[in-house]
This record gives C-alpha cells, structure tokens and sequence, in this order.
C-alpha cells in the first residue's frame, strides 16, 4: 500500500478587516449635532409663536364678552366708573393683542373665503354682492398672516326675481 501523504492546503484566510475610521464617524457626529441645534434654532422661535396663539385662542372668548359688555356700558353709563374701569381693561386687551401681532379680520361685503369664514347662513342686506359676507356674528383674528380664529359670518342671499307673465 502506498502511503499517502495529504497534503493539507493552506487555509483560505479572510481578507483583513480594514481598520474602522473613528475620525470619520466622528466628524459626520460632529457635523449632524450642528445641523440639529442650527435646526432647534430655528424652530426656536416658531415653538414660542405655537405657544403664545394657543394662549390668545383661549383669551379670545373672555375678549368677545368683554368687547359685549364694554359696549352695553358705553351705550347707557358712559361717564360712570364701571365704564372707565371697562374702558381701561379693553385698552390693556387691544394693547396685549397689538403686542402679540394679533389682529381682527375685515369681513364685512368681502367674497367668502372658507380659510377665514365659516358660514352659518344666509341673509339678504341691499348693496351686497351674493356670497359675500353680509353680517358677521363673531369675529375673526388673526395672528401674524395665520388665522388664530375663523369669522362666523352670514353670507349674501341671492335675490330671488318673479318673473311675472
């Protein structure tokens, strides 16, 4: 018999792992960490403005009474002091509002536009176009160029015309 020699192969052995580049992915760290508090910068100031119309939006009905009430004082106790007092308390409310940028929509004979108007009906006013905003119920505000609240308006009824034969 003969004897047989194997002769192992050498191994294949695995190509070497290259080194990994801790600079790099510290570098690209580096630079994704700028571009997050560059972002958080900017986003910074657009939080603040969410914040403070979420505060307005809720200030807006206490605004609509007192502006109902400062009225009703001013049509029969204009000189006594319930309608100084009101007076000096809606100055502080307009002061407040003109501070925050907040302003009241003009709707009155303006064509309906549902971003700023919500209709709930309809009315018929001489020297109105149809479909525009005939009569406002509560007025609308805006905060910047946003809406902070829709006008609730009754819009222009179309005139109804007999034909008669």
């Amino acid at each position: 018999m003969s004897d047989e020699v194997k002769i192992d192969a050498p191994a294949e052995t695995p190509a070497p792992q290259p080194e990994p580049d801790y600079y790099g992915q510290i570098l690209r760290l580096k630079a994704e960490f700028e571009n997050y508090r560059k972002r958080v910068d900017r986003e910074k100031p657009d939080w603040y403005r969410m914040g403070a119309a979420g505060v307005l939006a809720k200030l807006l009905p206490l605004y609509d009474l007192l502006r109902h009430a400062h009225q009703e004082v001013q049509a029969g106790h204009a000189d006594t002091p319930l309608a100084k007092g009101m007076e000096a308390i809606f100055r502080e409310y307009e002061k407040l509002f003109k501070e925050e940028g907040v302003t009241e929509m003009d709707t009155l004979g303006k064509a309906f536009d549902p971003h700023y108007h919500e209709a709930l009906g309809f009315v018929h006013k001489p020297g109105i176009d149809e479909g525009a905003v005939a009569d406002v119920l509560q007025a609308g505000f805006m905060l910047g160029d946003k809406v902070l609240r829709t006008a609730k308006v009754r819009l222009q009824k179309a005139e109804i015309k007999s034909t008669e034969a």
